[in-house]
């Protein structure tokens, strides 16, 4: 394969990892709106994530879903404020994801279905689990900052909750969704040389 068409396709992947995840953080999502005009919601864009990152690395997944869902929280006034936060932890659910995934258990090499599931679902777990405790946390400084305590508490424990539950929801939909695309994706051929 030329260098060329090597960008183009990494350029592709990254640019469907954003979209996906644009669409499914902010079109798909059950929004639950608290005190003080803020805003938490449940949505499926974390999920595109950790499917980005298990089939193709950590830094297409990180890349893809921190680009997608920063613009949704750029066209959203509710969230607006939340596009650094939101670069940040869905980069590193991404990297942390894809590290475990392909450098510590090697899912591409696996053969095993029962192992790879398995670590395609730790890995999964990893990442996000690390939002879980950066995202709440983050954003708890972030409105003691602005807006002070008594607007940090209140929307703490909503955020916390959404949060987890969010993790839950995409670890099995991203780990599920992976286990059914990775067959068909390399019998076409269409992630090898990405992941060199």
């Amino acid at each position: 394969m030329r260098k060329q068409d090597l960008q183009i396709r990494r350029l592709t992947v990254l640019a469907m990892l954003a979209a996906l995840s644009y669409v499914a953080f902010a079109v798909l999502q059950f929004r639950i709106l608290l005190p003080g005009g803020d805003a938490t919601s449940i949505h499926l864009g974390n999920a595109v994530c950790v499917l980005g990152a298990l089939l193709f690395g950590g830094m297409y997944g990180g890349v893809g879903g921190a680009v997608g869902m920063s613009l949704g929280d750029l066209f959203d006034p509710v969230y607006i404020t939340y596009v650094p936060k939101t670069l940040i932890a869905k980069l590193c659910i991404g990297l942390i994801t894809g590290a475990l995934a392909h450098r510590v258990f090697h899912i591409s090499e696996q053969t095993d279905p029962k192992r790879r599931s398995l670590y395609a679902t730790l890995s999964a777990v990893a990442g996000l689990a690390f939002n879980c405790v950066f995202d709440p946390l983050f954003g708890y400084y972030y409105k003691l900052l602005i807006l002070g305590k008594p607007a940090a508490d209140l929307t703490l424990a909503w955020n916390v909750g959404a949060t987890c539950l969010n993790a839950v929801i995409s670890a099995a939909v991203g780990v599920a969704a992976y286990l059914a695309l990775r067959p068909a994706l390399q019998r076409a051929g269409l992630f090898r040389d990405l992941l060199k």
